[in-house]
């Protein structure tokens, strides 16, 4: 039982640090094709350090989506982080790193804390 409590609240609190993220306005027009971008993250090798769901490698979470389209393409042009390499325009051109972004918001979500039937049965 008490295994199940620690368990459950571990689970909580790794779901709640994504809640207050600032997700990309609904209406911001994509210029991407998330096709395109899937094989693209396959080939410049993105899961590796952000996993196939970009949720679960060493590398930063990409989902939910921090950045608009413009501001992703940005900081893949000059990253904050030294584990991060720098992808010039020469190295990824601005059409694929919006294609790279379309595909990233196409993957699924995290479902919120309100949709995960075990956490609702804590006693409150």
């Amino acid at each position: 039982m008490g295994n199940q409590i620690l368990l459950v609240a571990a689970v909580a609190a790794l779901l709640s640090t994504t809640t207050g993220a600032q997700q990309p306005a609904e209406s911001q027009k994509l210029t991407g094709n998330a096709t395109l971008g899937k094989q693209l993250y396959l080939d410049y090798s993105c899961w590796a350090c952000h996993g196939y769901n970009a949720q679960t490698g060493n590398g930063a979470r990409l989902l939910p989506p921090r950045f608009t389209e413009r501001q992703f393409m940005l900081y893949l042009r000059a990253p904050r982080t030294r584990q991060m390499p720098a992808y010039t325009a020469k190295v990824l051109s601005d059409a694929d790193a919006a294609h790279i972004y379309a595909y990233i918001l196409s993957l699924p979500r995290e479902p919120q804390l309100k949709d995960v039937p075990l956490l609702n049965q804590l006693p409150k």
